[in-house]
């Protein structure tokens, strides 16, 4: 008989669990397909919502702000641009801080039944929501082509940009689902809280309004950092980015995210026993 022996060491259990991640990675491709196939199941143009919503509400924003309130855009830039340019990481962080607030009650079969990383659930969600954002980016593309309106170097940091609303969406993600499954209040919050989010950030104006005395202030919104970013790497010189208030955002990003996963970790252990 083969004996086998087991050593107990301090940190392993932790070191494990992040191996446990990558050895459930077929749970985790299977659950972002699942998500991508149930959100659309039953309707009648599918997929086709992803490129729908996107344009729907840069043609009411413009609308609003740049024709009625008659606010400036950036430099020359068409105003529906500088618009669809902010709407395309604000969207995907509002959808997967959507859909990641709720994934664990939405899968609560398998978190009361079936040993994994929990945090698969909620990173296959954010998942759902980068793929959606790819194909909102293709919309951009054509809006570019469409105003004649071509990107400069600029456009190759589009990628560092990107991963920090990736970062931003899993922090507040993770906390959001972790207090969801403990507090349902929280579903009913998060929409009023994406909604009032877009209109804090400068989505449908540009950041330019605001006041010097406010700046950093307003710089506390992890979020006006990615999209001063984007606007920047999209329009190039038209737009540009206030450097201490985006080492704040970034600062803020990591530290989220550093306390987020603390959180959930600390109380993954019971979401079996609430859910």
């Amino acid at each position: 008989m083969i004996k086998k022996e087991v050593v107990i060491e301090k940190g392993k259990v932790e070191s494990n669990y992040w191996k446990d991640i990558w050895a459930y990675r077929e749970l985790f491709m299977v659950l972002s397909w699942r998500n991508v196939s149930v959100k659309y199941k039953q309707t009648i143009i599918g997929i086709s919502w992803t490129v729908i919503q996107p344009i729907l509400t840069m043609v009411i924003l413009t609308f609003v702000f740049g024709n009625l309130a008659s606010l400036p855009t950036e430099g020359t830039a068409p105003y529906a641009l500088m618009v669809y340019s902010a709407l395309l990481p604000w969207q995907f962080f509002a959808n997967a801080l959507n859909e990641s607030s709720n994934s664990l009650t939405g899968n609560a079969h398998l978190i009361s039944k079936v040993y994994f990383p929990r945090l698969i659930v909620p990173l296959s969600a954010v998942l759902t929501s980068m793929i959606e954002f790819f194909i909102s980016f293709a919309i951009l593309c054509g809006l570019m082509i469409y105003f004649n309106y071509m990107p400069s170097i600029q456009i190759l940091l589009l990628p560092v940009f990107i991963l920090l609303a990736f970062l931003n969406a899993l922090g507040a993600g993770l906390i959001l689902t972790a207090l969801n499954v403990k507090y349902r209040d929280f579903k009913i919050i998060v929409p009023f809280v994406i909604q009032f989010g877009m209109y804090i950030s400068p989505v449908a104006f540009s950041s330019s309004i605001v006041l010097e005395k406010w700046k950093l202030l307003y710089s506390l919104n992890p979020m006006v950092g990615v999209i001063e970013g984007f606007r920047y790497c999209i329009l190039g010189g038209e737009s540009h980015i206030y450097m201490p208030g985006f080492v704040i955002s970034l600062s803020l990003t990591f530290m989220l995210l550093w306390f987020a996963i603390r959180y959930f970790r600390s109380t993954e252990k019971v979401f079996a026993d609430l859910i």
